[in-house]
């Protein structure tokens, strides 16, 4: 099995010349021999060095930009342990995520995999046990309750997965996108007409302005999760986050609420990250990042080629990622064809990287 090892734009870590490699070792330029590895991306003993080679290597990693120098949001090596009955259970396990302003991606993964954990820590609705991880400037382990609740009015909006969690039965929708406007502090006579205009203009855009004076328990599944974008959006925040926002519709409903998030995303600029397990959705972002086991275990991304006759299509590539500690998560259905079980021989090619299975795998 031959592993390329393209790096997504979204890494702002390049890939190392070997994943095995650790900080401070210094890879032969050349093809050498094969090496075992742990699958989870052990690493080849490093050789002398001299304090020349040291010295060079520390100025250049002070002269790099700053992990997530310029991504609206950065994870790094994000760890969240919960504990239950005296047992603990690490629900991300050292995650890495970058995301560009106005993006439109979607989180994907098994359930338990540590996706809606990351989500609420986005939110601002849950802290991380280690690591670090920052929205718009926003450290969100150094956020006092004030500033976290700012944090949650302004800079973030937030959909939940059932319909009725996310607006308040006894208003109006146009009620509840002004109510976050109200909460913010704007008050006085031309403060609520402003109000009242731009919640219009959200029902307008998103295409439920027929249901500008309805109750919650007047519209439809579809149309409260519409209204419920447009209360996410009412403050003009730097992200939206959504939890399997169309996993109680049918699929027609659910394209048309995801047609909400992109109509939000392309006219307003707005970043959006979406939890979900409809295929359909993964398929139609930008990029889809899979979790697996609390980490980033593969990205794909799309991007729309024309053609020499002028025809358009979108090309889909699936990458897998190399987190800041140069692990590697090799996907199932390939450690499952070749017998992959604990380590793996790598090779140093002049532009890839060979994975084999370990000629004399260890006894279980």
């Amino acid at each position: 099995m031959t592993a390329d090892s393209p790096t997504p734009a979204s890494n702002s870590a390049p890939a190392p010349a070997a994943p095995a490699a650790q900080d401070g070792a210094t890879p032969d330029s050349a093809p050498g021999p094969a090496a075992p590895a742990d699958v989870a991306g052990g690493g080849r003993a490093a050789g002398p060095v001299s304090l020349a080679e040291l010295e060079r290597q520390a100025a250049e990693r002070r002269d790099r930009p700053a992990y997530g120098k310029d991504a609206l949001i950065s994870c790094d090596r994000l760890v969240r342990i919960f504990t239950a009955d005296g047992v603990e259970v690490q629900a991300l396990q050292g995650l890495d995520l970058l995301v560009a302003r106005g993006e439109l991606m979607a989180l994907v993964g098994a359930s338990g995999s540590g996706k809606s954990t990351l989500l609420n820590i986005l939110a601002g609705l849950d802290v991380p046990t280690a690591g670090a991880a920052s929205v718009g400037g926003y450290d969100l382990l150094a956020m006092d309750a004030k500033a976290r609740l700012r944090y949650r009015r302004e800079v973030v909006g937030f959909i939940w997965q059932q319909t009725s969690r996310n607006l308040l039965p006894y208003l109006t929708a146009a009620q509840n996108v002004m109510l976050p406007m109200q909460l913010s502090g704007s008050g006085g006579l031309r403060h609520r007409r402003r109000r009242a205009t731009r919640a219009a203009d959200l029902l307008g855009m998103l295409g439920v302005a027929h249901c500008h004076d309805r109750h919650p328990g007047q519209m439809s599944g579809g149309e409260q999760q519409r209204a419920a974008i447009a209360v996410a959006l009412a403050n003009n925040p730097a992200v939206v986050l959504a939890d399997e926002p169309t996993g109680e519709l049918d699929s027609t409903t659910a394209e048309q609420v995801f047609g909400s998030f992109r109509t939000a995303n392309e006219q307003l600029g707005t970043t959006v990250v979406v939890v979900t397990h409809d295929q359909s959705v993964a398929d139609a972002v930008h990029r889809t990042v899979a979790i697996r086991d609390g980490r980033t275990a593969s990205e794909v991304v799309r991007r729309t080629e024309i053609d020499e006759h002028g025809r358009e299509s979108v090309v889909a590539r699936e990458y897998a990622t190399v987190d800041r500690a140069g692990r590697l998560q090799l996907p199932h259905d390939y450690t499952e064809a070749l017998e992959i079980r604990r380590r793996v021989l790598l090779e140093l090619q002049p532009d890839h990287i060979t994975v084999r299975p370990d000629d004399h795998p260890p006894q279980d």
